[in-house]
């Protein structure tokens, strides 16, 4: 599982850091404002929202490159493409997934990750991406799951530490408040399939559509 470690690094080169889905809209009005509204907003993306959907889509796109099933694989990717609900999370999306697998084909390669390229030429969404290279490398599904949901919940603590509202010592503890909801979202998207893709995470996608014009911006999304 050491591959895990590398991947979802934040020395790993895939500019997560440039965003915060949604988030600096969420602080600029106001939604989220200190430790208890940030971790009630990263709460509902994981049981609810894209979190959940994310790692749903991880899930579907492992199991299809561990089975070498191209058809199935060009459906996730899709998929994972069509679900973003404006264009800066599509954005957001896309361009950490076409770079984690520029980076993993050059120093991580392997056949799964190879397959993927010749069976779909389009923009490949981030947890779709992870999900080939760990299939490929032999990572476990559960761990990688666990895996995705922590780092995706990091980056997104980060980007709210950078925003004012909590400082470092705030953000670890938003994290580790939310490792049960980490493990929940993963043992729920092994057992899923795609039929269970859904969000009612509303503000979070309005807050990434409203994003796109905000005036002062520190974040692609």
């Amino acid at each position: 599982m050491l591959p895990l470690l590398v991947w979802l690094s934040p020395a790993f080169p895939v500019g997560a850091f440039a965003y915060s889905h949604g988030l600096e809209w969420a602080v600029e009005t106001g939604q989220v404002k200190d430790a208890a509204t940030a971790e009630a907003w990263l709460a509902d993306l994981l049981a609810l929202g894209s979190g959940r959907n994310d790692a749903v889509l991880l899930a579907a796109a492992w199991r299809a490159a561990a089975a070498t099933d191209d058809e199935a694989l060009c459906g996730v990717c899709e998929l994972a493409n069509a679900l973003q609900p404006s264009r800066e999370r599509h954005l957001e999306a896309t361009q950490q997934g076409n770079a984690f697998l520029l980076a993993v084909r050059t120093a991580w390669p392997c056949a799964a990750v190879d397959r993927l390229a010749a069976c779909w030429n389009g923009d490949v969404a981030y947890p779709v991406a992870l999900g080939v290279a760990a299939a490929g490398h032999g990572v476990p599904l559960g761990a990688t799951l666990e895996a995705a949901l922590l780092a995706f919940v990091g980056n997104l603590v980060s980007a709210v530490v950078r925003l004012g509202p909590i400082g470092q010592t705030d953000g670890q503890r938003i994290i580790a408040a939310l490792v049960s909801e980490v493990r929940r979202a993963a043992a729920f998207a092994e057992a899923s399939t795609l039929d269970d893709v859904g969000s009612a995470a509303f503000r979070s996608d309005i807050a990434s559509l409203r994003h796109e014009t905000q005036y002062s911006r520190l974040f692609r999304s």
